[in-house]
């Protein structure tokens, strides 16, 4: 009879992705480089968004841990960093002008093309839920969706941010209501599909 009664439970919290925190903390860098990077503080926020990728990366990867938005993070930023050192101003206007376009398509096209091998929310997922439901139809579904989720919500900051530069009278819709309302959707969506998806099949 106990066995009966833990197994819900323990199945239950298999359906969950786990790891949210870790996945918005991988989000973090991205977010910041999107807030601080302008015509002439990209180089700034390029250098602020490295420091915070690794750092708040770093005690994964002391333990063996390595995430992909983490390690595409830690690599992108240090380009840009080491571009701002290497080329002369006028070599880098458009990477001042496109900086944000820029790191809002490299985030949609790492989390949408992993949905081709291995969504990248299941990375953070597999830490908290035991390794028998890593293959379960649930925990796959659950993931697939959230990393569809994170990959449309940046694609849409991408656009968002290409028309900022587009229609400068409207730049600040573009640049800041219209992203930071994807990335609260986004943030909401991911605490509560899982386990509305869980009760749902239930």
């Amino acid at each position: 009879m106990e066995h009966t009664e833990q197994r819900p439970a323990t199945q239950a919290r298999a359906e969950k992705p786990g790891g949210t925190g870790s996945v918005f903390l991988s989000f973090a860098p991205w977010i910041i480089f999107g807030v601080v990077a302008g015509p002439s503080t990209w180089e700034y926020a390029a250098l602020a968004a490295l420091v915070a990728a690794a750092v708040l990366s770093g005690k994964d990867m002391l333990r063996g841990r390595f995430f992909l938005l983490d390690m595409v993070a830690i690599v992108f930023f240090a380009v840009l960093c080491v571009l701002a050192l290497a080329l002369d101003r006028h070599e880098l206007i458009w990477l001042e002008t496109y900086a944000q376009v820029i790191s809002n398509a490299v985030v949609a096209v790492v989390a949408l093309g992993s949905l081709a091998s291995d969504p990248f929310t299941a990375q953070y997922a597999r830490h908290s839920v035991p390794r028998e439901f890593w293959d379960s139809p649930v925990f796959i579904h659950v993931n697939k969706v959230l990393t569809t989720a994170w990959g449309v919500v940046f694609a849409l900051m991408t656009l968002s941010t290409w028309l900022a530069i587009r229609l400068p009278g409207q730049s600040d819709w573009f640049n800041w209501v219209v992203p930071v309302a994807l990335l609260v959707w986004v943030v909401k969506f991911t605490e509560r599909y899982p386990e509305q998806y869980t009760r749902r099949g239930a």
